[in-house]
């Protein structure tokens, strides 16, 4: 399968004046200024075949939102190359801003006073649709996002639920090859991050577009992704599935135990780390080297009516990776 995006090492630096604090340091900085450099992004290397849908992962600050605004075209990297769908975004070629768009959960491309449907109208314009285009991918959209009372009311009157819909609406009109969506559901209730991650998926399949996804809601990864890259302070840290990203970085199992009679906590504690137990039931954390032997030895000096053995929360071990103080 071709590469939809292609980067090597791409980097990017910010330059930012440095000024003493007072009145005094104010006036020697028009003479004297001094500047620190910042490297936002650091060497990132990835391929995204077309079509595949990519977890992109990091915590803030991490350079996520830097490295899609590259891809997209909106910054120009310091070092490093890129190719999107073949093009060099950073050039912003008319046909390649026609191919990708870019929605950002904390940033509105809808004008406030006035409907959705004029926003649509306007962006119909500026990429050249045909009516009969316009009107069929608009049909499509509005039953997709369940958007058809809401077209016609002004955005400002719009729950955010219902406006975030439809800025998916307004980016996907031109039906782009390629989506960026940059903490989609930010903001949104439970039932309105679930329709939200549905369009997504079924837009990823019906289209064959590729998705590159950011999201600090886990369960917007869990139930999109099954590849995810994990950035940390510029730098790539991880690329490759899911699942092994819990067997790469949890280095122990969770053993879960229920008992037909009450168990000492402190008897548990040579088998693994007990983090919960109410003398009925426990929690061990165990690691992953002597699971098999911690389980036998539940089954054989304890009461144990069930013994279960789960992968760690994919939850705690990002949240475990962002909190690692730095190397």
């Amino acid at each position: 399968m071709p590469a939809a995006l292609e980067v090597r090492g791409l980097t990017k630096d910010y330059r930012s004046p440095v000024k003493e604090p007072g009145l005094w340091g104010g006036v020697k900085s028009l003479f004297d200024r001094r500047y620190k450099d910042t490297r936002a992004v650091d060497g990132v290397t990835f391929d995204i075949a077309e079509g595949e849908l990519v977890g992109f992962l990091g915590a803030n600050g991490a350079g996520k939102t830097t490295t899609l605004k590259m891809l997209s075209g909106l910054l120009t990297p310091t070092a490093g190359t890129a190719t999107v769908l073949g093009r060099v975004p950073w050039r912003r070629e008319a046909a390649f801003q026609k191919m990708i768009s870019l929605v950002m959960g904390q940033r509105s491309q809808l004008w406030w006073e006035i409907p959705a449907y004029e926003t649509f109208r306007l962006n119909q314009a500026i990429y050249g649709l045909p009516d009969a285009v316009f009107k069929d991918q608009l049909e499509e959209l509005t039953d997709l996002l369940d958007l058809g009372e809401h077209l016609t009311v002004p955005v400002k009157k719009l729950s955010l639920g219902q406006r975030m819909r439809a800025e998916l609406a307004a980016a996907l009109l031109h039906r782009p090859r390629l989506l960026l969506l940059d903490e989609p559901t930010i903001g949104l209730d439970v039932v309105m991050q679930k329709k939200v991650r549905e369009f997504v998926k079924a837009y990823n399949r019906r289209h064959g577009a590729t998705v590159m996804l950011t999201s600090h809601n886990m369960t917007d990864v869990t139930e999109l992704c099954r590849r995810v890259i994990v950035i940390e302070r510029g730098r790539l840290l991880y690329d490759g599935p899911l699942d092994r990203l819990v067997a790469r970085y949890a280095d122990h199992k969770i053993v879960r135990a229920r008992f037909t009679a009450r168990v000492d906590p402190a008897d548990l504690a040579e088998l693994g780390t007990v983090t919960a137990c109410d003398g009925e039931s426990a929690v061990l954390q165990v690691p992953r080297g002597r699971v098999a032997l911690a389980a036998a030895a539940l089954l054989r000096s304890y009461p144990v009516a069930d013994l279960d053995v789960e992968e760690v929360d994919i939850d705690d071990v990002v949240r475990g990776l962002f909190s690692r103080p730095p190397a």
